[in-house]
């Protein structure tokens, strides 16, 4: 049993933390209002809450606010975050649908990984999947993307745990697809699905 820290709870830091603690392990909910931290935490199973700002319990952190926020969470969190991997779960999306927020030719987690500490490593994973969809459970495809190759093998066998499968897409600078993956399955539910109960599936063999 691990334990995973969550930085957010909202209601994709809901979904996730659900998934985590039906995984057996250990869900550390941190957040600025500590009473939503601690209401997250009453409803999970084996939950404790941190301190927002401090060195997080987990080795691997979930970041799990607005991307509107981020920046603010990494220059709170600063080299308390040393050493961790960071997943990424953001979605740098412009209010109107119409693009991502982020730098031509960048990404909201490179642009995380640039706040982060030398020696932590930043994985995006989970942006492309609907809190709703992940609360249902059933195994989903989960993409991830990073530069290192180890933490994006820990986050693997964290998702695995999760009865999510895994399904690595490259290096970080991937992470721009994946955000447009995010934003187009937006717009798929708003318009073709008509529903936020979908989930992308990858055909393999």
């Amino acid at each position: 049993m691990s334990t995973i820290s969550i930085i957010g709870a909202g209601g994709m830091a809901a979904a996730v933390a659900g998934r985590i603690a039906k995984g057996g392990h250990i869900v550390e909910v941190i957040s600025r209002d500590k009473a939503k931290a601690q209401a997250l935490a009453n409803q999970l199973v084996d939950a404790i809450t941190g301190v927002y700002g401090a060195a997080p319990a987990g080795d691997i952190v979930i970041l799990a606010v607005p991307y509107a926020g981020a920046s603010a969470v990494m220059a709170d969190y600063g080299n308390a975050l040393a050493g961790k991997v960071i997943i990424d779960i953001t979605n740098p999306i412009a209010r109107d649908l119409s693009g991502l927020v982020v730098p031509s030719g960048s990404s909201g987690a490179q642009e995380i990984a640039k706040a982060s500490p030398a020696d932590a490593h930043v994985v995006k994973a989970l942006n492309t999947l609907f809190g709703g969809k992940l609360a249902q459970g059933g195994r989903l495809d989960a993409f991830l993307a990073g530069d290192n190759e180890e933490a994006k093998a820990q986050v693997s066998r964290l998702l695995e745990s999760l009865d999510l499968r895994p399904l690595d897409v490259g290096g970080l600078p991937m992470a721009q697809t994946l955000e447009w993956l995010g934003l187009m399955m937006i717009g798929l539910a708003r318009n073709g699905a008509g529903t936020f109960d979908i989930a992308m599936k990858v055909d393999i063999g």
